[in-house]
């Protein structure tokens, strides 16, 4: 597996090498965390999920046990009947924040290779199986 490196100007990337990896290319996503926000990195062969992800008025992102291992939820909450929702595994993200961290607000931020795609407000919780898909209470 190889290393991913980010270089970041607070919430901002300013480079990676993520989308010449091999998990890139396989179409996983992946998160990274720094400065308060969810940076969501999408590979090129999932660039038409930015439109369902545009749709949302917020993000809820939720960890928690996904088949027996640790993962996050991002569920994009637009307020309808079916948000579009994401799930990635621990390997998928830089690190899983901890559990006193629940309940915290942050901002999700999605890069594209060819840049920032969207901002969107996002509130971190922890449950203990995944998925959730339950809206934020």
């Amino acid at each position: 597996m190889s290393l991913i490196t980010i270089a970041n100007d607070q919430q901002v990337i300013i480079s990676t090498n993520y989308w010449e990896l091999e998990n890139a290319r396989k179409g996983f996503f992946y998160v990274s965390w720094n400065a308060g926000a969810a940076r969501l990195l999408v590979p090129e062969s999932q660039k038409h999920s930015i439109q369902e992800m545009m749709s949302a008025e917020y993000v809820i992102i939720t960890r928690g046990k996904y088949q027996g291992r640790d993962a996050l939820e991002i569920l994009f909450e637009d307020n309808t009947d079916s948000p579009y929702s994401i799930t990635v595994s621990a390997e998928q993200t830089d690190r899983l924040l901890p559990d006193d961290e629940a309940g915290v607000s942050c901002v999700l931020s999605v890069w594209m290779k060819s840049g920032h795609a969207l901002t969107l407000p996002a509130k971190y919780r922890v449950k203990d199986t995944l998925p959730c898909l339950a809206p934020w209470s």
